[in-house]
């Protein structure tokens, strides 16, 4: 980090010109650092459990594209939070808040209807019986969609997922396509409840404004640290700027968020907890179980993680914890038909 930053000041340019290179190119070093890895998972890790689908060239291609979106977000997000750092007085830290705020509220917007589809090809459903039995339950519990949607998962990976995304009226409901072929039509309607689970209950809400408050105590005190001459000088920097105190921030921020990582972990466990009472009481709780005891068969997910590691960073609970809770919910049913006389 600091020979590209010796490097880029020879170059003599404008001083926001100057910051915002070298950060990019500090992301650019990290992103070839880390090519070996993800090359490494996908074809060597993936493979050798029989998910990956991904050829050379998809690789190559994705990694193109997410090179050129960094670059096209990046750099006037970059310039922006320099600006404002260098321009902005002594409350730079909350305009810079302000500015990352809508920034990613913007990408929430636009990924599913700009970002993914260079990814993914989507279409709509087209099943009709599981379109139905899927309108049918978004009716019931009063939830709205710009459409439901199948994505080709499969040409990279055999995992299978569901997911909602966007924002307002451009969020959408998105099954992988080997999804579709794993489950049974009563299971994706509990999976899809689930999903709906988190949103009656506001947890897509309350995550966000959760992490919205923690990016501005991240930004607060980023702006104190940017005037402490030892920060810098702890780090192994000998020039102070606002760039290196960006870029010095973002790599020490995970010794900052280590102690309340559980916090959130054990708040998010509770969450997926409370979305799968709500599908067992707007689905089949049998439907749900059997279709998380095939997702993790499928998925070759650890059905017995370690109970520290697990209450650390684990933001689902145990499978077997979740699967024994749900066949309670089943007895619970059961209690309560009554008895039929022979």
């Amino acid at each position: 980090m600091e020979l590209l930053d010796r490097a880029w000041r020879r170059a003599d340019l404008d001083p926001l010109i100057t910051g915002t290179a070298i950060m990019i190119s500090f992301a650019l070093v990290a992103g070839l650092m880390e090519l070996p890895l993800s090359a490494y998972r996908t074809f060597v890790i993936e493979h050798r459990y029989g998910f990956n689908r991904t050829t050379p060239r998809i690789f190559v291609g994705d990694q193109i594209k997410q090179a050129g979106l960094a670059l096209a977000l990046g750099i006037p997000l970059g310039w922006t939070l320099l600006y404002l750092m260098t321009c902005s007085g002594t409350l730079w830290w909350l305009y810079a808040w302000a500015v990352w705020t809508l920034f990613t509220a913007f990408l929430m917007w636009a990924y599913p209807i700009l970002i993914a589809p260079l990814f993914n090809r989507f279409t709509a459903l087209e099943d009709p019986a599981l379109k139905e039995r899927i309108v049918n339950l978004l009716e019931r519990n009063g939830f709205s969609s710009s459409g439901i949607y199948v994505m080709d998962g499969s040409r990279r990976s055999g995992h299978g997922n569901a997911y909602f995304t966007g924002l307002g009226r451009a969020k959408r409901i998105v099954f992988f396509d080997t999804l579709l072929r794993t489950l049974n039509a009563a299971e994706i309607e509990a999976v899809l409840a689930h999903e709906l689970g988190h949103f009656k209950f506001g947890h897509v809400r309350k995550q966000l404004l959760a992490s919205t408050a923690v990016t501005l105590a991240g930004f607060a005190l980023m702006g104190w640290l940017s005037g402490q001459a030892w920060f810098y000088h702890g780090l192994g920097v000998g020039q102070p700027s606002a760039h290196m105190a960006l870029l010095l921030f973002l790599i020490a921020a995970p010794v900052f968020s280590f102690a309340f990582r559980p916090l959130f972990s054990y708040w998010r466990r509770r969450h997926e907890f409370e979305a799968d009472d709500y599908a067992a009481r707007h689905a089949s709780p049998g439907a749900l179980t059997d279709a998380l005891v095939r997702l993790y068969q499928d998925n070759a997910s650890t059905l017995t993680p370690d109970p520290l590691y697990s209450a650390y960073h684990d933001s689902h609970p145990p499978a077997p914890v979740r699967i024994a809770r749900l066949r309670g919910k089943l007895g619970q049913i059961g209690a309560s038909e009554p008895a039929h006389s022979p």
